[in-house]
């Protein structure tokens, strides 16, 4: 998954941005409206995280913007005005769902992952494949009923295949979906993390790999 996280405040970013990449999410950070605008120009996003109140462009001409795309992410709005009347405006300019400062992180966490499952073309939330169950929420997987613990990364890259499938994904868009803008294009990380998943996934293999177009499972 591959959220923007859209926040003037540095600090507030840093944090949000450090706890969702500990969730195992992408994480690319915005500090001003015309940062964002130009990211989600260049990326694919699932969620935007989205402050109201932004320099360069204001969270609520972002959000229209962002309806107004046929492809759109889903976007959260994070914002100190959290009164009702606060509420129904942000969700009338088309936000998908509003949270007020402060806020617990753990809430955060839950309503990312809530929309990025009713992101249109979303799997279902348990992915299956494979012999191979995976339930983004409880962040637990099974292999023919054998649980199987997992670091971040290799999860999100497990995750990204079952999503994927029957279809490859190339290591760029491994990179894309699991790292985030600073990843280094030409790093074996990816190499290396599946190679990891591959060894505790077990016998048979379930990941397939086809030089110059990428991995799958199965």
């Amino acid at each position: 998954m591959r959220v923007l996280v859209v926040e003037d405040a540095r600090a507030l970013a840093a944090v949000l941005a450090e706890g969702l990449r500990d969730q195992g999410m992408a994480v690319d950070v915005a500090h001003d409206g015309l940062e964002a605008a130009a990211k989600l120009d260049l990326a694919p996003y699932d969620v935007v995280l989205l402050d109201r109140d932004l320099p360069g462009i204001h969270g609520d001409t972002l959000c229209q913007m962002l309806t107004d795309q046929d492809e759109r992410p889903m976007v959260l709005m994070l914002t100190a005005a959290g009164s009702p009347g606060d509420r129904v405006s942000g969700l009338t300019l088309g936000a998908d769902d509003y949270l007020a400062k402060p806020f617990h992180f753990p809430e955060l966490v839950l309503r990312v992952r809530a929309l990025a499952r009713r992101r249109p073309g979303a799997r279902p939330r348990t992915l299956r494949g494979a012999g191979i169950e995976l339930d983004p929420l409880r962040h637990t997987v099974t292999r023919d009923g054998r649980p199987l613990e997992l670091s971040v990364k290799e999860f999100a890259v497990l995750e990204a295949l079952l999503r994927a499938s029957p279809g490859f994904l190339s290591t760029e868009a491994l990179l894309d979906q699991v790292w985030d803008e600073h990843a280094d294009p030409f790093t074996n990380t990816v190499t290396v993390t599946v190679g990891r998943l591959r060894r505790k996934l077990g016998e048979p293999p379930v990941i397939s790999t086809r030089p110059g177009v990428g991995y799958r499972i199965g």
